[in-house]
């Protein structure tokens, strides 16, 4: 049976003041993230010059496309942690945990010793340039060395996300940062006993901060006695449950499709760019580069609302989730508005960081940020919407939705416009398919069939427990109750 509940404030306090103390953390360590790795970058370009800088991009490359389906698995196990812990079935959060962990770990550890030995057919797949071949095999070998670490760390943060447990992320999330930080010149120079690894000391500086922030963390969850921990006979359960891992997989995959998604969307979209010469190239990269802090904070909403939507479901609060959604919009207008209004008065300064003066691109760069940036507000209010819908389960119209605003209406939209609007077609289509991606979540929220989802998750999770036996199937468990 489920454990008896107790006080939740992510069910029972305050909607706006819990969301926000939710919403800091993720958002800390969203911003911590960005900006760790922009660091490693600043100390790779600064130690070693600019072929090895973009050496590191092919690494970065591919970890950014695993990273998106770790995010979509880990967003699925949020989402059935959080929905158990809203039910105050605790047992059962902890089954999900270990069937996320015990299945995705030995994944992890086969791709990351295959990615070793094939990282030269990697680089040669993506079209490397030979120049740089042997600086990106370097870096490339040992992102793979690091990857365990960086992923499993990711699920387990995700997980305890959702277990309404924001600030311990955070907490390690700045120990794997300042580490990363300051090993970096360390092993790439060498010092003292440490040899001088050049650009594999970056990869290498990242593997080692990761290992020693996830044991730390690990260590943390056990010294604190933190509500997800797997003791005694629990670690059985890191033999994971079939029927769970469908269910895991069939949520996970299409959020974690979404990533990968938008990121072909916008090497299409780049295309376009290179194609209107380096001016255009330039301005664009500066502008991408103000709009990763940009769009965070719809980032860290979303994944907030979700979470807290989905302890709610979990607990049958329907009518909180409705309120979670309003508060989160209304969140989003202050944190993502602020910021647009912010960058349209400070964007010369801004761009400054990363175009010189005289350049033309420079003046390009403002025009973009004119242009585009307040179709980032959109963009947050389809976050929130989106977080909502998956907390209830629903990937798949999001999925849908993403889709058909960045391929046919984004894409559209700049072969429609170019001959009346020119070069501007290309920076209009960014707004144009935020603010189709949340007319069409306006809709979907509005009219969709995830009420009935959520209706279904708060019942099974009021009523499944873990099975005592780990190969016992959960269906049994069901039948048990």
């Amino acid at each position: 049976m489920p454990a008896a509940k107790s006080p939740n404030p992510l069910i029972d306090g305050s909607i706006a003041w819990q969301l926000l103390l939710f919403v800091l953390p993720t958002l800390g360590s969203s911003v911590l993230q960005s900006a760790g790795g922009s660091i490693d970058s600043a100390w790779v370009g600064n130690l070693l010059g600019e072929s090895a800088l973009a050496a590191t991009t092919n690494g970065n490359l591919i970890m950014f496309m695993l990273t998106s389906f770790v995010f979509g698995f880990g967003m699925a196990a949020t989402i059935l942690v959080g929905q158990a812990m809203g039910a105050g079935n605790l047992t059962r959060a902890r089954y999900i945990v270990g069937t996320a962990v015990g299945s995705f770990l030995p994944i992890v550890l086969v791709v990351a010793v295959a990615g070793y030995f094939t990282a030269p057919h990697l680089l040669s797949l993506l079209g490397t340039s030979t120049d740089i071949m042997a600086l990106a095999k370097d870096y490339l070998q040992l992102t793979f060395v690091a990857m365990p670490a960086l992923l499993i760390q990711t699920m387990l943060m995700m997980t305890l996300r959702g277990a309404g447990d924001a600030t311990t992320p955070l907490w390690f999330m700045i120990l794997a940062v300042a580490l990363s930080a300051a090993l970096n010149p360390v092993f790439i120079l060498g010092l003292g006993p440490i040899p001088a690894f050049g650009i594999a000391g970056s990869a290498l500086a990242l593997a080692t901060a990761n290992y020693i922030s996830l044991f730390s963390m690990l260590g943390y969850i056990y010294l604190r006695r933190l509500p997800l921990r797997l003791s005694g006979a629990e670690l059985r359960w890191l033999r994971p449950d079939t029927q769970l891992l469908r269910e895991i997989v069939s949520k996970g995959f299409p959020i974690g499709l979404q990533m990968i998604v938008v990121t072909a969307a916008a090497l299409t979209v780049m295309r376009i760019i290179n194609a209107e010469g380096v001016d255009a190239t330039a301005a664009y990269g500066a502008t991408q580069q103000i709009w990763t802090y940009v769009q965070m904070p719809a980032m860290a909403l979303g994944g907030a609302v979700s979470a807290m939507a989905a302890q709610n479901i979990g607990a049958g609060k329907l009518e909180r989730v409705r309120l979670i959604t309003i508060v989160g919009v209304a969140y989003n207008f202050l944190l993502t508005g602020g910021l647009v209004l912010l960058l349209w008065f400070m964007h010369p300064w801004a761009i400054k960081l990363f175009l010189s003066d005289s350049s033309q691109a420079t003046e390009l760069a403002g025009h973009i940020i004119a242009v585009a940036t307040w179709g980032f507000i959109a963009f947050g209010v389809s976050q929130v919407l989106f977080g909502t819908v998956r907390a209830a389960g629903e990937v798949i119209w999001p999925l849908i939705i993403l889709g058909v605003a960045l391929y046919p209406m984004r894409l559209g939209f700049i072969v429609w416009l170019r001959p009346s609007l020119g070069m501007d077609a290309i920076w209009w289509s960014f707004p144009a398919a935020f603010m189709a991606t949340m007319i069409m979540a306006l809709i979907y929220y509005r009219w969709g069939g995830w009420r009935a989802k959520a209706a279904s998750g708060a019942a099974n999770n009021v009523h499944v427990s873990a099975p005592a036996n780990p190969t016992q199937d959960l269906s049994v468990a069901i039948g048990e109750r």
